[in-house]
């Protein structure tokens, strides 16, 4: 039997969030329904919110979330009621030509599941990222649930599901950031700080963190960086040279997503350094750069989408070494709200007073 459950909607671009009852059918072959514990609040529900991904609406918002595994469907065997699972929004197929060739975490086929959560009357909703967990239960793929230590706090342990494991990966996978490497970080919200926890993870030397906001340097000093930077202060390309030997950083992460902080990125990098964009640009904004200087500058450029992480591979090594103390979720847990607590936590992500608001069940 279908189950009503209260969740948080976007109805219409803009509008304020609703929170109202939500059908939740019962999973169907390959599904899973999910008791969610806890759910982060993440720009990109916003982006949903104000109509910045698509038109889609009614959006049922959340994804970035851990919960308990409630029911399974058919064919459904590496699961089980009961697991404790960090939710993903890369459910791999296992059959595409990215999977074949051994790069999973590129899946060119990933999914969600079939049915649909509806509203009382029928009306059928999109949920954020196929997962909308701002929701007491959810309807995923079961490919979507990724089982972790239940020794760990849901509240930390769900913002692997998004942002924490977006800027963990962009240093670790993306960037392949290496011990004694120099890395400079380029916005530090909570993907740049996690880019900065996942550069000293991986053991670089030197950790630059830039933003224009002195909070969120602070707070960057505290998860690991060694130096700040205040772009509006100065020029961040010439701190960033003047902190590695006029060479310039051997990795840079840009977490901005916009063409001004992308060139930024570009040329504080070393000869053959890497740029990893991990930013999310909107669809009208675009790049220029001399292409002489492309070729000239050698390395890489590269866009980190989800950190390029393999959720069954990450997650729980990542769990992992949260419990054994190495990795600080919990510092990335600015707040608890309840599910009414939504909109008013938008507003405080705007403000920059949070790295994460995370709603508890």
């Amino acid at each position: 039997m279908a189950q009503v459950v209260r969740g948080v909607i976007a109805r219409a671009k803009g509008a304020p969030v609703e929170v109202v009852p939500v059908v939740v059918p019962d999973p169907g072959p390959g599904e899973a329904v999910v008791r969610v514990q806890a759910c982060g609040v993440c720009h990109t529900d916003l982006h949903y919110r104000e109509g910045g991904i698509n038109d889609e609406f009614p959006f049922l918002l959340g994804h970035e979330a851990a919960g308990v595994v409630e029911s399974v469907g058919e064919g459904v065997e590496d699961l089980a009621p009961g697991d404790f699972v960090v939710l993903n929004w890369r459910a791999v197929c296992g059959r595409c030509r990215a999977c074949k060739r051994g790069r999973p975490w590129y899946c060119f086929a990933t999914h969600n599941a079939k049915q649909k959560m509806t509203l009382e009357d029928g009306t059928e909703l999109s949920p954020a990222l196929g997962i909308g967990a701002f929701a007491e239960k959810t309807l995923v793929a079961a490919g979507q649930c990724t089982k972790v230590d239940p020794a760990a706090s849901p509240a930390a342990a769900g913002l692997l599901g998004c942002g924490v494991m977006a800027g963990l990966g962009a240093a670790i996978n993306t960037g392949q950031v290496g011990r004694g490497d120099s890395v400079a970080v380029i916005g530090c919200g909570g993907v740049g700080n996690a880019a900065v926890v996942g550069s000293r993870l991986a053991g670089a030397g030197t950790i630059i963190a830039v933003d224009v906001d002195d909070r969120k340097l602070a707070t960057a000093q505290r998860l690991g960086a060694t130096h700040t930077v205040n772009s509006r202060a100065v020029d961040p390309v010439e701190a960033i040279r003047g902190l590695t030997g006029g060479n310039g950083a051997d990795v840079v992460i840009e977490a901005v997503g916009r063409p001004e902080t992308y060139r930024q990125a570009f040329y504080a990098r070393d000869l053959a350094g890497t740029v990893v964009l991990v930013g999310v640009p909107t669809p009208e904004m675009t790049l220029e750069l001399p292409l002489l200087d492309v070729f000239g500058r050698g390395g890489a450029l590269k866009s980190s989408w989800y950190g390029d992480c393999l959720p069954e591979r990450d997650f729980p090594m990542l769990i992992d070494l949260y419990l054994q103390g190495r990795l600080d979720l919990d510092a990335f847990v600015s707040e608890t709200i309840p599910l009414d607590g939504v909109e008013e936590a938008f507003a405080r992500m705007q403000r920059g007073e949070v790295l994460r608001s995370v709603v508890v069940f």
